[in-house]
């Protein structure tokens, strides 16, 4: 099952939680904006992008299946 990765960057902190959980998908760069490196990573990243989001202290992340 294919999912893909949406941030609400209205309200995304740029704290890095999601980056400390899964920097293969997440990177804060020196600019403090949250980049997502991968919208569609593959299922191996599934637990790591679900703890990202489980994580996300201002729920900014979630998942769209399909």
């Amino acid at each position: 099952m294919s999912y893909r990765i949406v941030v609400d960057f209205d309200l995304c902190e740029s704290n890095a939680i999601c980056m400390q959980v899964a920097p293969e998908v997440f990177e804060v760069r020196d600019d403090d904006f949250l980049y997502i490196l991968d919208e569609t990573p593959g299922e191996d990243l599934r637990a790591k992008v679900d703890e990202a989001v489980q994580r996300c202290p201002k729920q900014a992340i979630s998942i769209a299946e399909g």
